[in-house]
């Protein structure tokens, strides 16, 4: 049951911007915190935290730049506890599947006590049409250090409707859902799925990681973001992830959307017109 606002730390992500909209079409008081918002918010600066937080009674929180960093669990434990003195009842974090610093980060935030949701998301989808791989998608060929390995995608509005159950209904609070797609490509199924779904020519090539992060360095990517990188396709891009979950039929009673149908949607925007 709402009784004030819901927060949204990380409001500007791919989620963020649509799990804004869906709580607003539902007539809940929801607002964003992020760096640029009326009253921000900058994990790296906490003084911040308590002037985005106050007055809340619930949030949902996407880390930046990931889960995987060194320095996110403690993080999350200090936000926790920040939360609960602003009298937040509620987080509902977006976590990784498969991460190491995640799972740190999940259970400092149940340590504190606050009533949690973890949704536990794959890689999105949107990946390739609002992300990282937008850029070479558009040039023909996405080249990245990722083999015969198989990633159940999952679509980023699947996440915020995801999100919008876990923080408008008390019955999923403290509960993990591990949410995927309902099949695994990889990497090269995935490019021949836009392809197709485009009637362009896009191609995937399998690179070595040397010259993966190289080709970053050589584009002006700071170290810091390199180095996230080449441990998330290091890590979590090694079959621990292959296998598909059923967290999204469980908490919104629907099958999760399938990639073929991501792309055909996103391809008929025009996104990936040549």
């Amino acid at each position: 049951m709402q009784t004030s606002e819901i927060v949204l730390v990380g409001g500007s992500g791919k989620t963020g911007g649509r799990i804004i909209k869906r709580l607003e079409e539902r007539g809940l008081t929801v607002r964003a915190a992020s760096r640029s918002s009326a009253r921000p918010f900058d994990w790296e600066d906490r003084s911040t935290w308590r002037g985005a937080l106050d007055g809340a009674s619930s949030a949902y929180v996407a880390f930046q730049p990931d889960l995987a960093v060194a320095w996110a669990a403690e993080s999350i434990e200090a936000l926790a506890k920040v939360a609960v003195e602003c009298g937040l009842e509620h987080i509902v974090l977006l976590s990784g599947r498969g991460e190491e610093g995640a799972q740190r980060s999940e259970a400092a935030l149940k340590a504190s006590g606050i009533n949690t949701t973890i949704l536990r998301a794959s890689w999105f989808c949107q990946n390739f049409s609002e992300g990282a791989f937008l850029e070479q998608i558009l040039a023909g060929r996405l080249q990245l250090p990722a083999g015969e390995i198989g990633e159940p995608f999952i679509d980023a509005d699947d996440i915020a409707d995801a999100a919008v159950a876990a923080l408008t209904d008390p019955g999923h609070r403290n509960k993990t859902y591990e949410l995927t797609g309902p099949r695994a490509l990889t990497f090269h199924q995935a490019v021949a799925e836009i392809a197709q779904a485009t009637g362009r020519p896009i191609e995937y090539e399998q690179v070595s990681m040397a010259d993966f992060t190289g080709g970053l360095a050589d584009a002006g990517l700071p170290q810091g973001l390199i180095d996230l990188l080449e441990e998330l396709f290091g890590q979590v891009l090694d079959g621990r992830n292959a296998s598909t979950m059923g967290g999204v039929a469980e908490i919104l009673g629907r099958p999760a959307t399938d990639f073929s149908q991501y792309a055909r949607r996103t391809a008929a925007t025009g996104l990936w017109s040549a």
